[in-house]
């Protein structure tokens, strides 16, 4: 019942209501993106959300408006071309607010593995693609155990966890630890144990 009803009803007041609350900041955090270097207000990328329907996902924008090489490894920190107010953004996950319009829209979730691009597809298995079967989420069980330090597989192995035991509560702990994890960085959340054995 909470899988497939309570949860999309509780995404969608709790995202509503944030984004009436942090809507004057977000408004500012605009005008500093903007303002810093030239090029749009949002990263636009597109991503693999349930049952593998691809959608539009939106970020702040964190890096000059440049052609650059896309490689393989994530960009961590002060990294060539993440911009001052960027850096900031990306170290404290503000630049992923504007996925709230997302979940609003029903493509994401709160809490659920992170939305990959199509790539990714192609590498992973068909037990791995069981991920899909929920919606993707702002964070998820691989984000409090490591996030970018994690190998994609790794990743995926919390992603599966997480799809075998999607509850109320174990949501709620997924929120209040990366409330912590934004506070205090990942490396100190790396493979810790978090979800019920029940």
């Amino acid at each position: 019942m909470y899988r497939n009803f309570f949860k999309v009803l509780i995404d969608f007041t709790a995202a509503f209501v944030i984004v009436l609350v942090v809507l004057i900041p977000m408004l500012f955090i605009a005008m500093l993106v903007l303002l810093e270097s030239s090029g749009p207000l949002f990263f636009r990328q597109e991503r693999v959300g349930k049952d593998l329907k691809l959608f539009s996902v939106y970020k702040f924008r964190t890096m000059t408006h440049e052609k650059r090489t896309v490689g393989d490894k994530p960009i961590i920190g002060k990294a060539d071309g993440v911009t001052k107010v960027g850096y900031y953004l990306r170290r404290y996950k503000i630049d992923e607010l504007p996925q709230l319009l997302n979940v609003l829209l029903g493509d994401m979730s709160l809490v659920g593995p992170r939305p990959s691009v199509p790539e990714q597809l192609a590498n992973m298995s068909e037990e791995e693609k069981r991920r899909y079967s929920v919606r993707p989420g702002l964070t998820g069980l691989a984000q409090i155990n490591g996030n970018i330090h994690l190998s994609w597989k790794e990743r995926f192995v919390y992603d599966l966890e997480y799809v075998n035991k999607v509850t109320f509560w174990n949501d709620i702990k997924i929120i209040f630890k990366t409330i912590f994890i934004v506070i205090l960085g990942e490396k100190k959340f790396i493979n810790k144990p978090m979800l019920n054995e029940k």
